[in-house]
């Protein structure tokens, strides 16, 4: 297999999860390594290394911060962030895969990219959800840090090693499926009748 569309997919999918746990972290990550560590982007991206992007990007990252700490509108902006999620996750996989011809990086960045950030974005959804109902919010600005810590982590090690993170996320998959597998033959045995 070729080494270099390895390390390409391997941040496309780092990116793309990294957009699930925060939309706007992977692209501001990304925006900072261009302006501040001269990693080279694509010409059609080079407007994300100037100061002017990464001004914004920062911005939009602290208000997605706030947002993320009031307990009921975290809920909210994650029925909203879902799709989203998946459009960035998408975007940022077809920026990384553009070694590809068009058919070939665009299905690979709806379906791996698009698809890794719209199922980290929907667990935490569910989680957050799930936090709400038993704790009434308490502990969602527990989680919303640890998701914001998870993206810029997940961009960073994205960014510095590919091919580790395409190995991360795939047995991740790997391990949710089967989870999920099991869990549903367990859901299928037929209840004890109680005499």
């Amino acid at each position: 297999m070729d080494w270099q569309l390895l390390e390409s997919i391997g941040l496309g999918l780092g990116l793309g999860v990294a957009a699930g746990f925060r939309v706007v972290v992977p692209f501001w990550v990304l925006s900072a390594a261009a302006l501040f560590a001269q990693v080279p982007l694509t010409d059609s991206l080079t407007w994300l290394g100037s100061p002017t992007a990464f001004v914004g990007l920062s911005i939009a990252v602290i208000v997605e911060i706030l947002a993320y700490s009031i307990p009921w509108l975290d809920n909210v902006i994650d029925t909203v962030a879902l799709p989203v999620a998946a459009v960035a996750g998408t975007l940022l996989m077809a920026i990384a895969a553009n070694q590809l011809d068009p058919f070939a990086q665009w299905s690979v960045a709806i379906v791996a990219g698009g698809g890794a950030a719209a199922t980290v974005k929907g667990l935490n959804g569910l989680t957050r959800l799930v936090s709400t109902a038993t704790t009434g919010g308490a502990t969602n600005l527990i989680i919303a840090g640890i998701e914001l810590i998870g993206a810029v982590v997940i961009s960073i090690l994205a960014l510095l090693a590919p091919v580790v993170m395409f190995g991360l996320v795939l047995t991740f998959f790997i391990l949710l499926v089967r989870f999920a597998i099991k869990a549903f033959y367990r859901s299928q045995k037929p209840v004890p009748e109680s005499e």
